[in-house]
């Protein structure tokens, strides 16, 4: 029996394309792209099922929905919330053909090829990874400084 993993394999050993550094400065200077941020029960559901399973959902979700040549319903295919990977998607501009090509360079028409699906995977994963990171942060500080985390609220 095959698994969500087998639309194109995220668990094989070739690890996922780089995402260059500069992307991530770019999309921070975005004043609507950067608005984005899982909310508790988005980063519940990431941290219950773990990053390789969500990464599995946006395999199929890229496949399915952004990979074809002329996705339908482009530019509304991604729904704004209900999976971290939707969330992901909006904030790093690989949630529509449009956005793949303005912020991905990546041609509108043209079926994307394993190498590209890899690589929104990457930045999708990357994008993933901050939010994990910096709820952990978040959580650590909390627990070691209550108080000053009641001081900081009242400010």
């Amino acid at each position: 029996m095959s698994s969500q993993g087998d639309l194109f394999n995220t668990r094989e050993d070739k690890p996922l394309p780089p995402v260059a550094p500069e992307l991530w400065g770019k999309l921070a200077r975005s004043a609507f792209r950067r608005k984005f941020h899982l909310n508790a029960e988005d980063l519940s559901y990431l941290q219950e099922k773990t990053l390789p399973v969500v990464l599995e959902h946006g395999a199929d979700f890229i496949t399915k929905r952004l990979a074809p040549a002329h996705p339908a319903r482009d530019g509304k295919q991604t729904p704004w919330k209900g999976h971290p990977v939707f969330v992901a998607q909006h904030a790093t501009g690989t949630c529509c053909r449009s956005c793949l090509e303005k912020w991905h360079n990546f041609s509108k028409g043209l079926q994307l090829t394993d190498l590209q699906k890899r690589y929104v995977l990457a930045v999708i994963a990357g994008w993933l990874e901050h939010e994990l990171d910096a709820a952990q942060k978040q959580a650590a500080e909390q627990n070691c400084c209550p108080e000053q985390t009641k001081k900081d609220a009242g400010s």
